[in-house]
């Protein structure tokens, strides 16, 4: 794997609580739904759970909060809001188009979460392909070639939209509240969610993917404070997505390597670049980043398929049960 065609460049001061970093369209699908609350919700949505109060008991987050992502997600147009019936407080949240296409990211979150979280509950979870009838577990293959994307055997290179993007320095708090109390048992993937539910943690993976394994390059990169940076390293390492070695023993430092376990989190972070690639360009600039994957020599784009039939998993093609 190469990292970026374009050399690193430190993160520039745009505006006061502002700066301006590489353009990527992972980074922009982060700044929009890589919050833990934002991804719960979207996920109790999908399961039918529309409306605050039952949001509010399948998440079990703070009246304030649940009000604040629901705004923000329909400000983004992840979520729309039908009119309040007559009689009845509240109204129904419902998916967009936008929301709806993050079903690709939910079925690598499941593979992923499967793979690594073997409990009693994730073990009952079925998952049925209701065009050819079988049980089944996702994959994601190249369009190109259709062998497994495996990100090691990926390069990438800037594309016509590579320019500079301006990101809030000032975000919400990592939350210190674990996704394993959250009531609902529909949370079928809330390991991963614990992990990628910060934005600034998924950004460290993803430069992980890009060759970064040292401090001051994660740094260089992001607009974060040094100590946020040194948490969310601390966390992936406790969490067995990197693995650390020492490069320098005066003073002691670290560089960070991805383990198989952080690989296999490829195909999420590809499906959330897909999806900022088509819903987060908001300027019409283009892909940011090219992606070639270098076993057949193609442009790379992952497609999620049936692990039975091969067919491309569509939205509402997917019956899950939970016994």
């Amino acid at each position: 794997m190469s990292a970026d065609a374009s050399p690193p460049t430190p993160a520039e001061v745009s505006s006061p609580g502002s700066m301006l970093t590489r353009a990527s369209s992972i980074t922009r699908a982060l700044d929009q739904v890589g919050d833990k609350w934002c991804l719960l919700i979207i996920q109790e949505v999908f399961w039918g759970i529309n409306t605050f109060n039952g949001m509010l008991e399948a998440t079990g987050v703070s009246r304030g909060v649940l009000s604040e992502r629901l705004k923000w997600l329909q400000k983004i147009d992840c979520l729309r809001k039908a009119p309040d019936i007559k009689g009845r407080r509240g109204g129904e949240y419902h998916l967009t188009r936008k929301s709806i296409g993050l079903h690709a990211t939910a079925m690598m979150a499941i593979a992923w979460e499967r793979r690594y979280f073997r409990t009693p509950t994730l073990d009952a979870v079925k998952l049925k392909h209701t065009p050819c009838g079988h049980v089944f577990t996702p994959s994601m293959r190249c369009r190109e070639c259709d062998a497994a994307v495996d990100g090691r055997h990926v390069s990438y290179g800037p594309g016509v939209g590579a320019t500079r993007d301006t990101r809030i320095k000032k975000v919400r708090r990592r939350s210190s509240i674990s996704s394993s109390i959250v009531p609902s048992d529909r949370s079928i993937y809330r390991n991963l969610v614990d992990i990628v539910g910060d934005r600034w943690t998924a950004n460290v993976i993803a430069l992980a993917y890009h060759g970064y394994s040292r401090f001051y390059e994660f740094h260089r990169e992001l607009p974060v404070a040094t100590n946020i940076l040194s948490d969310r390293l601390k966390v992936l390492e406790e969490q067995g997505v990197f693995g650390a070695r020492a490069y320098q023993e005066r003073p002691r430092r670290f560089e960070y390597y991805l383990t198989e376990k952080g690989w296999d989190l490829f195909p999420y972070f590809l499906t959330l670049l897909q999806w900022g690639d088509q819903w987060c360009d908001e300027e019409n600039k283009g892909r940011p980043m090219s992606l070639e994957h270098s076993l057949c020599g193609s442009p790379l784009y992952g497609v999620v398929r049936c692990d039975h039939c091969d067919e491309k998993l569509e939205p509402y093609s997917v019956d899950i049960t939970l016994n």
